[in-house]
């Protein structure tokens, strides 16, 4: 059994990212390798959260500014994270795992309604847990929503995955100039206003001395990488 550095991990993956290049709806070639780095986890012992987007399907802020009230526009993107981890879920189990969904909305037909208790007694059990509905919350991130339950789960680390494979002082695509970062305090995060993820997120991170990994979904096999102590992407820390 190799050496976990992360041995409870709250993953949160973009919607984006599983949509791969048709950027809308989902690619199956995505998510089925999303499901092969899981159960590689799994197989090694660590216990997994996970937390998808729903930018594949609707970004609320995006999307709805200026269009509708802000509180329906995230109520869609909230619904649309209950879509993403049906179907990862049901990727999950087909790959061999035991998923279950929990929403922080209660929806009994399609998902169990989150508590604390059930959560970690699925993963004390091996389940992976899709936390959905991010945090049952308009003006929430799902960012936000997944270092919460991070947080709650007492995560070793929140992990995100990104399209981007690091956190740059800018945009790496429009600035060829962009400074890539391998290690950040929370400090440094804020005080430089880098765009890793929203300062809801990163303060919440930030206030329960929560580890956080920012690394590209695609680089091959970097969520095993990661769990085992790699250092790919980029680190954010209170200290170092």
């Amino acid at each position: 059994m190799p050496e976990l550095k992360y041995k409870r991990i709250l993953l949160k993956v973009s919607g984006e990212a599983l949509a791969g290049d048709a950027h809308r709806g989902l690619d199956f070639a995505v998510v089925n390798e999303l499901c092969q780095s899981v159960k590689a986890c799994v197989d090694m012992g660590v216990q997994i959260g996970l937390v998808i987007g729903a930018g594949n399907f609707w970004r609320g802020v995006k999307d709805g500014a200026d269009k509708m009230q802000r509180s329906h526009a995230d109520a869609m993107g909230m619904l649309g994270t209950v879509m993403n981890a049906i179907a990862v879920a049901d990727a999950l189990n087909r790959h061999g795992m035991d998923a279950r969904v929990l929403s922080a909305v209660e929806m009994n037909k399609f998902a169990e309604y989150f508590t604390h208790d059930l959560a970690e007694r699925y993963l004390n059990e091996g389940k992976v847990v899709l936390f959905a509905a991010g945090t049952g919350n308009p003006y929430f991130s799902t960012d936000t929503g997944a270092v919460l339950r991070g947080v709650e789960i007492e995560a070793d680390a929140v992990l995100m995955a990104k399209n981007v494979d690091a956190i740059y002082s800018a945009d790496p695509a429009k600035d060829p100039t962009a400074v890539r970062y391998s290690r950040l305090t929370y400090g440094e995060v804020l005080a430089k206003n880098l765009k890793a993820t929203d300062i809801t997120a990163m303060a919440l991170a930030m206030d329960n001395d929560m580890t956080m990994v920012c690394f590209g979904l695609n680089e091959e096999n970097s969520i095993v990488r990661v769990v085992r102590g790699e250092e790919i992407g980029t680190t954010v820390k209170n200290r170092f």
